[in-house]
């Protein structure tokens, strides 16, 4: 006789593992319906709605609000009911503080009480929308609660202070955990990439490894994009060289890290080196390698990876259109522009309003300044101070008084603090000779106390980042870079360059406006980069604002004077200068 035939598995038992392999949202409420038409122990019960809002809050799948729903359903959520909604409600595309008021609601009933989990999770919410007060107060509760020494919750804090951008609080609060995981070092570590302080980010990352902490992919997709955010190459090619050497994992989120540091490093060559080792790629490496042409200036390449992204079904977001419009900006393509302007509406794509932005930069590069007016003025949702700058300077290029004092005034309404949109409207006026109206706009910035933001500019050498700030000159090696820049300057003029002193907004003559052009940031860097570097070595320099165009056109001249191939990565796009002329041929 063979085994007996095997019984039915008990109802219960069925809809948990129907849950369990649950592909959507309209099965799951197939499987609701079914759990509260059925009669089912309470037990069994609890599990399975436990499930189901784990799916419907956690899955790519699922859907929040009937998260919402489902925990309102029932009377006496536990512990875990709220971690899972509270953690939910902190990974949606437009997060809000309703994490925190989901704990509020928990600690008002004294049950149930919150757990490691419950605070890490609250932590990292209000991480997400920089909630700085709300944050405070979870971690007073932590304190009183008596979790402060949990692993978790520390590395939550570390999180939390350095995604606030309160670097010292995260260091303190990183210094104050006992025993340190990859997490909370990379935590850390991330913070002050994010800061922008790249040696202390590498100092970290090496102590790290001093005390024995083995970094994976998570530890090193941070390091790789502190590269990038202070364009090192030096030391990002010696990352990269770490990472096969330790045979760390090199997973895809890594592999569009390197991308996208090799783009950001200005050696677009290396970033397309590793987008094509890369054997299966998704949304975010297309869009990566997109983006990083066209920061370059090479719209033909962008344009051409955007075909093979769709020959491959990746399916474009928001950023791989945002690569593809900039590309067709900075390049003047205003056909293919509108094309893919249309692709994107056509799309189920919600253009951002950096696609606005980048329609009315095309137009604006182009000359085209009533055709961006109107696109302005037909927007569906209102402008903000980045597109009516945009505007601005189209106007100051093309030199339309009219029409300018109008975008003036819509800017300066919105901004009315910004020393940008001053030093913009000032060089309007300029343009046009209309110098009584640029000393009002001086008056008006000296009334208000308004003080323009420094230019600052990086360079790396011997792989640490040496930063410059427009006239300061507390550098160690200050007196040597005067003398480089004094030799620049003369051999400049020799060389017939006539200064443009209309950008320098000071009330002085023009030898004084001319000493201001010659602190600029990235000629101080620059003028380090000679002093510290021989061909053929590359003078790389990192600028937070726009190379402004005496800048830019004695960077050409010294390119060609010196022999030295000079890339500027300013606020826009990145300038590779060779033999005196420039990549972006003259249009930025």
């Amino acid at each position: 006789m063979g085994p007996p035939p095997p019984e039915n598995p008990p109802e219960e038992e069925r809809i948990l593992k129907l849950i369990q392999k649950c592909p959507n949202m309209r099965v799951l409420r197939q499987i609701h319906a079914r759990l509260l038409t059925r009669p089912i122990p309470a037990s069994t019960l609890f599990i399975s709605l436990s499930k189901l809002l784990t799916f419907c809050a956690l899955s790519s799948q699922g859907d929040i609000h009937y998260a919402r729903k489902l925990f309102n359903q029932n009377p006496d959520p536990n512990t875990f009911f709220y971690n899972t909604l509270i953690r939910g409600c902190s990974q949606i595309q437009n997060p809000s503080k309703e994490p925190f008021s989901l704990f509020n609601r928990m600690i008002s009933k004294n049950y149930p009480c919150p757990n490691t989990f419950t605070f890490a999770f609250v932590l990292k919410a209000c991480s997400v929308v920089s909630a700085f007060e709300e944050g405070k107060q979870v971690q007073s509760r932590v304190v009183k609660s008596g979790f402060g020494s949990s692993p978790f919750v520390e590395t939550a804090l570390v999180n939390f202070y350095a995604k606030c951008e309160e670097i010292q609080l995260a260091r303190k609060a990183f210094d104050e955990i006992s025993e340190r995981n990859s997490v909370a070092w990379s935590a850390m570590i991330s913070g002050y990439a994010r800061m922008g302080f790249l040696n202390e980010a590498l100092e970290l990352f090496r102590e790290m490894q001093m005390v024995g902490v083995a970094p994976d992919e998570v530890t090193m997709v941070t390091v790789v994009s502190a590269c990038a955010a202070a364009g090192a190459l030096d030391t990002a090619r010696w990352v990269h060289a770490f990472i096969e050497k330790q045979l760390i994992t090199v997973d895809l989120e890594l592999s569009t890290a390197l991308v996208n540091m090799y783009a950001k490093c200005g050696c677009i060559e290396k970033a397309k080196e590793v987008f094509e080792q890369i054997a299966v790629k998704d949304t975010y490496a297309w869009s990566s390698m997109i983006m990083g042409f066209a920061i370059h200036g090479l719209a033909e390449d962008a344009l051409e990876t955007f075909s093979g992204m769709e020959e491959a079904k990746a399916k474009p977001n928001q950023v791989t259109f945002l690569g593809v419009l900039s590309a067709c900006a900075h390049s003047g393509l205003v056909s293919a522009g509108w094309k893919y302007w249309e692709r994107l509406l056509e799309s189920n794509v919600e253009p951002l309003m950096e696609h606005y932005g980048c329609m009315v930069d095309l137009l604006c590069r182009a000359n085209r300044i009533e055709e961006a007016y109107k696109f302005v003025e037909a927007m569906p949702i209102s402008p903000n101070s980045v597109i009516w700058r945009t505007l601005l300077m189209g106007c100051r290029k093309n030199k339309m008084l009219d029409r300018g004092e109008i975008v003036a005034e819509r800017l300066l309404e919105l901004e009315p603090l910004n020393a940008e949109n001053y030093i913009l409207v000032s060089n309007l006026f300029a343009a046009c000779l209309q110098w009584s109206k640029v000393s009002l706009v001086r008056k008006k910035m000296k009334n208000k106390g308004i003080k323009a933001v420094p230019g600052c500019s990086s360079i790396e050498v011997d792989g640490f980042v040496h930063e410059f700030v427009m006239g300061c000159w507390t550098h160690p090696e200050a007196e040597d870079i005067r003398n480089v820049l004094r030799e620049i300057s003369e051999r400049v003029h020799a060389a017939g360059h006539e200064p443009w002193v209309a950008a320098v907004l000071h009330d002085v003559g023009d030898e004084e406006k001319e000493n201001a052009l010659c602190e600029h940031s990235e000629r101080l860097a620059i003028a380090f980069g000679l002093l510290k570097t021989k061909a053929p070595v590359v003078i790389r320099v990192i600028k937070n604002l726009r190379v402004c165009p005496d800048c830019h056109e004695v960077t050409k001249i010294i390119s060609k004077l010196y022999g030295r191939e000079i890339i500027v990565r300013d606020r826009v796009r990145f300038h590779k200068f060779v033999e005196g002329s420039c990549s972006c041929k003259d249009f930025w």
